[in-house]
């Protein structure tokens, strides 16, 4: 019985996008948003004030948004726009986390140069076009 299940979930799940990083990154962000919502929401009405209701309640609208989101996401069948948006967000988060370098962009080429920080005022060679540009690291 459980096997028949599990098969007809595989065939509904065959082609979608499943969960990701981004997914979890969005479960989780929901997960906590609809928990501080629920704890201003008992404050607020504990002690009578409006708007923190109602800024417990946006926070739970937004909660649910990106629920909506993470369920939206895990189950697109538009495979390559999921992972195009997963690929930008482990980059967004992979510049987030660098703290031994920063990132520039060209400004003759747009290519990401990464350069090391803690160096003070630098010149910078573009590995792509040869373009030299000064920042300071």
């Amino acid at each position: 019985m459980f096997r028949r299940l599990m098969n007809s979930f595989q065939r509904f799940m065959y082609g979608r996008n499943g969960t990701d990083q981004l997914n979890l990154v969005l479960l989780a962000a929901g997960f906590v948003l609809m928990l501080l919502s629920s704890v201003l929401y008992q404050i607020a009405l504990y002690n009578s004030r409006m708007a923190l209701l109602w800024f417990a309640l946006l926070l739970q609208a937004l909660a649910y948004g990106l629920l909506i989101g993470c369920i939206f996401r895990s189950l697109s069948k538009n495979l390559a726009a999921r992972q195009r948006e997963n690929r930008r967000w482990l980059q967004f988060w992979k510049k987030l986390s660098d703290r031994k370098n920063h990132y520039y962009r060209c400004p003759n080429c747009r290519q990401t140069v990464r350069v090391p920080r803690g160096h003070g005022k630098i010149c910078i060679k573009c590995p792509k076009c040869g373009e030299k540009f000064i920042r300071k690291s």
